[in-house]
Order: C-alpha cells, then sequence, then structure tokens
C-alpha cells in the first residue's frame, strides 16, 4: 500500500468552528475511551462495533442549551469519533489527524501528549479514510483531498444525506421499533436489524440526557425563560418514544436525529413540517411570531455547527404533498432567512410555473438584501433532467435535493457522495506538454502515449489525444468512487442514516450494503471554463488563423507569459464563454458533454445507479488553481479557475443576458448540478427589479437550470480587503456555498472580486 500523508488539512473549512464545550481531560477521556472500545470490539459484526463506539459519543458529546436557544441540541465534535461526513469530524470511526496534532500540542502533562501519540498510533491503520487512501492514492496520478498537485483528487465520506424524515414523524421511535421487530420476526438472525433497535434505545438515552440539561438550565431561568424552556422538555418527553403531534415537536424530533445521524443537509422542510405549523396555526396553538422564532432557532443552530458548504434547506417545488402547508412555512421561512443574514443554513428555492408570485418576490426581496439566499433551482428544466440523468420515474425525480455545493440526491432514496474531483485543466496543461505538469515537472499521463506539440496536425487530433487522457482519468475516476463505497461498507454501516434511508429496514441492510434505493455518485469538475477557452484560442490562433505555433504558444505559458505579453493578450482576447459567442459556447458544451457521458456511463458499468458530474466549486478552484501552471486561455501560473460553470473572472464582457444565454445553453440532463453565479449592484438589483425579473424568467425559460446571485455595491469587497474590522458580517458566494468575505483567503477573495459585477 502506499505511503500517505495523513497529517496535512483533510477538508476545505472557511468557517471558524465553536471551540469545544468540553475540557481537554475530558476531551482526551473520551477520545482515548472510543479508540479502547473501538480496539475491543474490532473481532465483533461492523454493526456492533458501530453502535458500541456510539454508545461512548453519545450523548456524552451533547453540550449545553444557550440562552436563546428555543430547540435542544448542540454537539461537539472531537479529532476522534465517528461521523458521516469531513465537515463535522470525519467518516465512519475517524481520526482528524491534523485536528488531533494540534489538539495535543494544547496539553501540558507530557503523560498526556503520550496518550495522544498511542491514540493517533491506533487510527493510522483504523480511520477508514486513511484505509482508502492506502488503497487509491498513486504517487502521479491521484492527490488526497485536498493536495491539489494532483489532476484528480479522491476522498471518502458520506455526503448530502437527506434523511426520510417524514417516515420518523408519521412513526415515531415505537413505530419504527414495531416496523424493525416485524421485519426481524421474519429474518431472526439479521444482525442490521438488532442493532437498529439498539440505535433507536441510544435515541432515547439521548433525550434523556437532553432533558437533564434543561432542567439544568431551568435552576437560574428567569421566568419567560422558564416558559421556554419548559416548552422543550414537554416537547422532548412527547418525542422520546411517540410521534409528534405539534410543530415544535416535530421541530425537535428531527433536528435531534439529524444530530445523531451525523446528517448537515436536511431537506424539504417545508414538506414534512408544513402541516404541522399550518395546523397549529389554525387552532390557534401558535402564532406566527412563535413560529418565527422557532425558525430562527433552528437556523441559528444550523449556523453553530459551521459545515462551510452545507446546511441545505430546501423549499418549494413539485412532489410536495401539502403544497398550502408549505407555503406557508416557505413564507415564515423566507422572513428568517432575509433576516438572519447567516452564511447558514443554505436556504434554497425550487421555482415553477406555479410558485405564488409572492414568494417570489419575497425571495428577489431577500436577494436584494444581500442575503445570497435563496438560491434558486428550476423544476421544470431539472426534473426532466434528474429522470434522464438518475433513470428514475418522475414521481421520484421530483423528489431531487441539491446539497453541499450542488450536487443532487433524491431525498430519503440515493446516495450522491461526490468522492472524486478532477482537474479538467490540468489535464489539459500535460496534454499540451507531452504528459508532463509544467507545475511541478512530473509525468502525469499514466499508459497514454502522448504527443509532441509540433506532431499535432489539426485542432481536432489534438482534442482527441486530450479527450483519451480525459478518459484515462474518468476510468480512475469510477474506479476510486466506487471503492470508496466498498471500504466504508467494509468499516460501518451509518446505523442512524441507514434507519431513516429506504429501503434498508425492508431489505434488512445498511445504506452501502445494498440497502439503498438508488447507490450513486459524483464526479467534481473543476476548470472546465478555463479548458474549452483555451481549446478555442488554440483552435483560432494556430489552426485556424495559423498565426502562432503551438510550441510557441506553450513557450509563452511556460514563462507565465513574461516577455510574452503580446500573445497574452491575444490569447485573452480571443471569444470566451459566457459572452453569447456561438462557436466559443458550442465547443464549451461539447466538452461538458463528452466529460458528462463518460463520466456516466463508467459508473453505470461499475455497477452504480447513476455517476454524474457536478459543475460546482466550494473553493477549490482557488486552491487547485495555485498548483495548475499557466493556460492558453491567458489564465496565470498559480491563478485561480474559474468557477464552477460561470467564466473567468473578467472574461464575460458582453452583459448579463449574454452571460445567461451562455449558461442556459449546457442541457441539465447530463449532469447532477450545475452553479451558475451572477452579481449585481443593489441599484441594479433593486431599482430595476422589473428588468431583473424579466432576465431571470428568459434564462429560466431558455433552459436555466439554477441561480445563484449575490448583491453588493461597488468598491465594498475591496474595502472590505483592505479594512476587514469594519466587515466582519459581509457575506458573498463563493460558488455553491456562502461565506463571510473576510474570512476567506486573500487570493479566494481576489477570485470573488474579478467577476463582473452589473450595474445599471
Amino acid at each position: 500500500m502506499k505511503k500517505i500523508n495523513i497529517s496535512g488539512a483533510q477538508n476545505v473549512e472557511v468557517s471558524k468552528k465553536l471551540p469545544c464545550e468540553k475540557s481537554t481531560a475530558e476531551q482526551l477521556d473520551i477520545m482515548e475511551e472510543y479508540t479502547s472500545v473501538h480496539k475491543a470490539s474490532l473481532h465483533l459484526s461492523k454493526e456492533k462495533r458501530e453502535i458500541n463506539c456510539l454508545n461512548v459519543i453519545f450523548p456524552r458529546l451533547f453540550r449545553n442549551i444557550e440562552e436563546d436557544d428555543l430547540i435542544a441540541g448542540r454537539l461537539d465534535f472531537l479529532p476522534v469519533g465517528f461521523g458521516s461526513v469531513t465537515s463535522v469530524g470525519g467518516v465512519g470511526h475517524y481520526c482528524v489527524f491534523d485536528k488531533l496534532q494540534k489538539f495535543q500540542s494544547e496539553l501540558v502533562s507530557e503523560e498526556d501528549k503520550k496518550r495522544v501519540d498511542k491514540i493517533g498510533k491506533y487510527w493510522e491503520e483504523h480511520d477508514v479514510k486513511a484505509l482508502y487512501c492506502k488503497d487509491v492514492l498513486t504517487e502521479d496520478t491521484i492527490g488526497r483531498f485536498i493536495d491539489c498537485n494532483y489532476p484528480l483528487m479522491a476522498t471518502a465520506r458520506l455526503s448530502g444525506m437527506m434523511l426520510d424524515y417524514p417516515k420518523l414523524l408519521d412513526n415515531g421511535i415505537d413505530g419504527l421499533k414495531n416496523i424493525i421487530k416485524d421485519k426481524l420476526n421474519k429474518s431472526a438472525e439479521n444482525e442490521f436489524l438488532k442493532i437498529a433497535l439498539e440505535t433507536l434505545d441510544l435515541y432515547e438515552k439521548t433525550v434523556d440526557y437532553e432533558r437533564k440539561l434543561i432542567a439544568k438550565a431551568m435552576k437560574n431561568a428567569g421566568e419567560e425563560r422558564l416558559k421556554e424552556l419548559l416548552l422543550i422538555d414537554e416537547s422532548l418527553s412527547a418525542i422520546r418514544n411517540n410521534k409528534p403531534k405539534t410543530f415544535h415537536q416535530a421541530l425537535q424530533m428531527f433536528w435531534l436525529y439529524a444530530l445523531l445521524a451525523g446528517c448537515i443537509n436536511y431537506g424539504r422542510l417545508d414538506d414534512y413540517l408544513g402541516p404541522y405549523l399550518k395546523h397549529d396555526l389554525e387552532t390557534g396553538l401558535i402564532t406566527e411570531e412563535d413560529a418565527y422564532r422557532y425558525l430562527k432557532s433552528l437556523w441559528t443552530l444550523i449556523e453553530n455547527r459551521r459545515t462551510t458548504v452545507n446546511g441545505r434547506i430546501i423549499t418549494g417545488g413539485y412532489g410536495r404533498k401539502n403544497i398550502e402547508a408549505a407555503d406557508i412555512f416557505t413564507r415564515i421561512a423566507l422572513k428568517v432567512t432575509k433576516d438572519c443574514k447567516y452564511v447558514e443554513p443554505q436556504f434554497t428555492l425550487r421555482i415553477t410555473k406555479e410558485t405564488p408570485q409572492d414568494i417570489m418576490d419575497m425571495a428577489y426581496d431577500c436577494i436584494g438584501e444581500g442575503v445570497t439566499y435563496p438560491t434558486l433551482y428550476n423544476d421544470e428544466i431539472n426534473i426532466p433532467a434528474v429522470m434522464y440523468s438518475m433513470r428514475v420515474d418522475r414521481e421520484t425525480a421530483e423528489q431531487y435535493v441539491p446539497f453541499g455545493c450542488g450536487e443532487f440526491v433524491i431525498q430519503g432514496q440515493s446516495v450522491g457522495t461526490p468522492n472524486i474531483l478532477i482537474n479538467l485543466l490540468k489535464i489539459l496543461n500535460i496534454t499540451l506538454n507531452k504528459g508532463i505538469d509544467p507545475m511541478d515537472g512530473k509525468k502525469k499521463s499514466g499508459n497514454i502515449i502522448m504527443k509532441d506539440p509540433d506532431e499535432y496536425r489539426s485542432f481536432d487530433e489534438l482534442y482527441s489525444k486530450y479527450k483519451e487522457l480525459l478518459d484515462y482519468y474518468l476510468d480512475l475516476s469510477a474506479d476510486a468512487q466506487y471503492h470508496s463505497y466498498e471500504v466504508m461498507n467494509r468499516e460501518v454501516s451509518f446505523m442512524f442514516a441507514s434507519i431513516l434511508t429506504n429501503d434498508c429496514i425492508s431489505r434488512g441492510k445498511s445504506i452501502l450494503d445494498g440497502g439503498v434505493r438508488y447507490l450513486g455518485g459524483t464526479n467534481e469538475t473543476y476548470g472546465n471554463i478555463n479548458s474549452s477557452d483555451a481549446l478555442y484560442a488554440i483552435k483560432t490562433l494556430v489552426f485556424d488563423q495559423k498565426k502562432y505555433t503551438l510550441k510557441e504558444l506553450n513557450e509563452a505559458a511556460h514563462h507565465n507569459f513574461k516577455g510574452y505579453e503580446k500573445i497574452r493578450e491575444e490569447l485573452w482576447n480571443c471569444g470566451k464563454y459566457g459572452n453569447d459567442i456561438e462557436e466559443a459556447d458550442e465547443l464549451a458544451n461539447d466538452l461538458y458533454e463528452f466529460v458528462a457521458k463518460g463520466n456516466r456511463d463508467r459508473g453505470l458499468k461499475k455497477g452504480m445507479d447513476y455517476f454524474l458530474i457536478v459543475i460546482s466549486n466550494n473553493q477549490t478552484n482557488t486552491e487547485w488553481g495555485r498548483k495548475t501552471s499557466a493556460s492558453l486561455d491567458g489564465r496565470y501560473s498559480g491563478q485561480f479557475m474559474n468557477p464552477a460553470n460561470n467564466p473567468q473572472g473578467g472574461a464575460d464582457k458582453n452583459g448579463p443576458t449574454a452571460l445567461l444565454n451562455s449558461l442556459s445553453r449546457f442541457d441539465a440532463k447530463y449532469h447532477g448540478g450545475s452553479v451558475q453565479n451572477i452579481k449585481f449592484t443593489p441599484n441594479m438589483f433593486n431599482k430595476n427589479r422589473k428588468i431583473i425579473k424579466s432576465l431571470f424568467d428568459t434564462y429560466f425559460k431558455k433552459g436555466g437550470c439554477h441561480l445563484m446571485v449575490t448583491v453588493v455595491d461597488r468598491g465594498v469587497l475591496k474595502d472590505a480587503q483592505d479594512h476587514p474590522e469594519k466587515y466582519p458580517d459581509l457575506v458573498v458566494r463563493v460558488s455553491g456555498f456562502s461565506a463571510i468575505f473576510v474570512n476567506l483567503e486573500r487570493d479566494v477573495q481576489d477570485e470573488v472580486m474579478s467577476r463582473v459585477l452589473y450595474d445599471a
């Protein structure tokens, strides 16, 4: 197995985590006990080992309730533990080695430091992601996320799990236990089902623990706060075993279960919480102000998890069971989102021809306040696209939900984790340099026989060789994605998540063991538009106009255009995607479809139900850009790459209509999510709302699947960069997520600032 570096950063983190509530001594005790229990359980089934370990950390990791909380449930996360995603720890039985080392550095006792060494040594051989990386990483082609020296990065995580919360709310814990027991009667030796019952026992144990925390908080509470705490306690008592009857109880039950499951995206809250809300409002049990306060508390709890690119809440769209109730929820949720101005939750609105006009107006008002939410998803395009891409019927496709940076899953029915990331631009530069990455001089073309630049006699010949190398990396992608599931399944069962994922209980199997209805995956693509623009410039200047040879362009790029400023200017001024230039857009679309179809075909051959690309990015377009050499679209070495499906910053020069025309050309049925960003000044967006609505309506009618909008004054971002202390709460869209601008690294800020800001 390959020797891997396990000590570096393993995740993109922008949001600053809240400090752990536990003392360092207690943290060390918990991690040591977890490690000991895992070791003692190695001879047991993966399900029994998992529940043994979960009983170490839950409910012990739950934090005290805070003064403004109207819902119970806050969690600490340690460098060692159990999880689903890297944003809040790791996957399965995990050790985040760099955080464990940081924890160790804060200890005073040498004896305690030795205890940490012992813990770390054990997890080098048992951390699930480390086991996966030892299998798949190579010296030259596949690196660990986020090692940007490689054209392909791989990780292991179970991201984007949007559980079947209606099953939880409709049955309650006792109801779920009865369903499992009925299945056990027919399959008495099924280990998964037996441990599922123990898992629900742990939920009950956690409720009891939370009630003790409430009792503790009551001791010094004033009269009004005491009423709030009594309500939380009553809800916890009600949902310990039974299904919820009120909006507050349903909210509390969903949230507590999500924390235990390690899920950081929450799905269609309007659909499954709306009916409780409507009932309570109509019966006078609560007021709209009460509902607003409860949701604001939930928004705050989600924000405090600090999961960077997640926290998705979805409202609107087709396929909801009670549209009237769901829309009541949506309206209140929009008010909360507008007032909070948080980075998370990533509030998402699915829109249709039937979306009420007042909801659309509220959405635009929210965006116009600079909130960056809601993000807009077009059901008229996305539902037919999901039907094709995931091979499901319309009823199923109507339950699509975006998560993370924009990937799609079917709520409660599918896995679509992006465990692979591919840099199309780095692969193009390797193609242009006979298999060598100009950034570090290493050969990264695998077994593909490459050509010298002078050997290409036509653009088609060059393009075919690039596609051949892309095929090689797409093969690696599918293998690595599928193997991530194999390794995770070998080690863990994700019990809490499996119980609320169809069809795990009916099949008596965990999510990755054959339980999930649709096993999918996602490959994140980067540098798409840089690549197509570079290809278009090569075609134009070398093969059509014959103005330069490919060798001459490469030489200029090797010098980062220093001394070759005229060539760089001509490359930059060639037609660019995002300007409604048909030939440039067609080439971008051809490359997109080649990668998307090739990726999908390979996933199907591996046995996945779908394997799609997502055209998105967190800030990896900037981080990967640092390790990507100068490119023939005129981009400098080390500079950020284009964000998601948008042009390189400053390349779109023909206005917002031309930009949106280009963005709408990609056929949505070939991808599993595509991020489109656009920026306006408040003057343009708010004082010309009729024009903005018309612009967006036309874009969506022409095939636009999605839109994320930033509204910010001209000059504000530059001033925030120079004087960060003045802008502690300035929120911007990075790509598939929003962030506090001043928390971003300098070159990530530069990338956001480089995007064209449209003004009146």
